[in-house]
Parts: C-alpha cells; sequence; structure tokens
C-alpha cells in the first residue's frame, strides 16, 4: 500500500486545514487508516483512526471535538478535517494503514511521508 498526504501548511491559531491522504495498490474498503503527529522533540502520537467502512471512528483526547476523520473509498482517500487549531497541534502528520481500526501505532503496517502542519499564535 502506498499512502501519500497532502494538505498541510500555515495556519493561525483557531483557524482549520483539511488534510488528506490518498492510498493505492490495494482495495481501499479492506483496510481501516489512521491518522498519527509528530511534534518537534517528541514522540509520534495517535490523532485519529477510521474503519475499514467508516462505520466507526477513534480519536486522542487532545483533538475531540475539533477534528474529524472521514474517508471516501469511492476515492481512495481518507481525510483528517481539523478545525479550532492550536500552536500545540504544530506537527508533521502521518496516514498508516492497516486490517483493522486500531489506536496503536505499531499495528500499523503501512506509512506516508508525512505533511507539516504549523499552528501560529
Amino acid at each position: 500500500v502506498q499512502l501519500v498526504e497532502s494538505g498541510g501548511g500555515l495556519v493561525q491559531a483557531g483557524g482549520s486545514l483539511r488534510l488528506s491522504c490518498a492510498a493505492s495498490g490495494r482495495t481501499f474498503s479492506t483496510i481501516a487508516m489512521g491518522w498519527f503527529r509528530q511534534a518537534p522533540g517528541k514522540e509520534r502520537e495517535f490523532v485519529a483512526a477510521i474503519s475499514r467502512n467508516g462505520g466507526n471512528t477513534a480519536y486522542a483526547d487532545s483533538v475531540k471535538g475539533r477534528f474529524t476523520i472521514s474517508r471516501d473509498n469511492a476515492k481512495n482517500t481518507v481525510y483528517l478535517q481539523m478545525n479550532s487549531l492550536k500552536p500545540d497541534d504544530t506537527a508533521v502528520y502521518y496516514c498508516a494503514a492497516n486490517r483493522l481500526i486500531t489506536t496503536i501505532q505499531r499495528a500499523y503496517d503501512y506509512w506516508g511521508q508525512g505533511t507539516q502542519v504549523t499552528v501560529s499564535s
């Protein structure tokens, strides 16, 4: 599975961004997807995950109510809508693929190259 993220950039605090992750190499509807992020000097952490049919989602407490994960299986793409962004959300954001929905980072088999999100105060 090949994953390519896009949509990162620089935004002011309180603003919004939508990240996209395009997948190829495997039938998209057979894989669950997740978003992770890594801030400078910190470990990579879980952000959100979505099941194969989009019926189940999971979020880190730090983004609940602000971020929304969704997917379009016809377009082989998963999205992360990020609203009310804070400077603490500044990080490289990665999408990842796994057979089943999980919040556990080491369970994911495939990773994208990441996209930078910078939130200014």
